[in-house]
């Protein structure tokens, strides 16, 4: 499977912004789904997930701040993003993998298929 991220930029403070994730080459309906990110000079950490069956699981700094969402029919993935701060600046991933279980979500290494990554740049 292939997946294009998309949706990054320059957001102040407060703002908000919409990240997507279109995959092609299979259907995702039976997938789970994530969102990584990883900043400057730090490992890839986990932000988001939502299984086949739509159960979700964040990331505590997230929580409350950021939505993931799926949308089968277009094959694609979402992270509504609200509150925005300067440390969400990173680049963020979409990821999946078959054979997923749930207490490997949040794990990078547990995942086969990676996005290229769409840049988000939060300023003060």
């Amino acid at each position: 499977v292939q997946l294009q991220a998309s949706g990054g930029g320059l957001v102040q403070a407060g703002g908000s912004l919409r990240l997507s994730c279109t995959a092609s080459g299979r259907t995702i309906n039976m997938l789970h789904m994530s969102w990584f990110r990883q900043a400057p000079g730090k490992e890839r950490e986990f932000v988001a997930a939502i299984t086949r069956s739509r159960s979700t699981y964040y990331e505590d700094s997230v929580k409350g701040r950021f939505t993931i969402s799926r949308d089968n029919a277009k094959n694609t993935v979402y992270l509504q993003m609200n509150s925005v701060k300067p440390e969400d600046t990173a680049i963020y991933y979409c990821a999946t993998s078959a054979g997923l279980i749930i207490s490997s979500l949040p794990l990078a290494n547990a995942y086969n298929y990676w996005g290229q990554g769409t840049q988000v740049t939060v300023s003060s």
